[in-house]
């Protein structure tokens, strides 16, 4: 599967961005899709993630302020962030999950200004 991240961009603390992910396949059969990221001398970390029974899992520090969501039919991953702070600068990560495989997208950079 190869998975094309778009949407970041440069955006002032409280506004918000619309990440989005596509995949060259279907994505129904995949078990677990999310958005990680990776800010500057940080180790990469978990944004939100959800199941192919839509089940979402959300990092602390996003909780509230972000929404992932899956397109099935489309195969899309998007993310969806509000309420952005600087401290969400980050290279943001596509991820595709199942037992027996794993998948990175490219990465897009988002820059939050204060």
């Amino acid at each position: 599967v190869q998975l094309q991240a778009c949407g970041g961009g440069l955006v002032q603390a409280g506004g918000s961005l619309r990440l989005s992910c596509a995949a060259s396949r279907n994505i129904f059969s995949i078990d677990s899709m999310g958005w990680y990221r990776q800010a500057p001398g940080k180790q990469r970390e978990l944004v939100a993630s959800i199941s192919n029974s839509s089940g979402t899992n959300y990092g602390d520090s996003v909780k509230d302020r972000f929404t992932i969501s899956r397109d099935n039919a489309k195969n899309t991953l998007t993310l969806q962030m509000n309420s952005l702070k600087p401290e969400d600068t980050a290279v943001y990560y596509c991820n595709a999950w199942s037992i027996a495989f794993e998948y990175w997208g490219q990465g897009t950079l988002v820059t939050v200004s204060s």
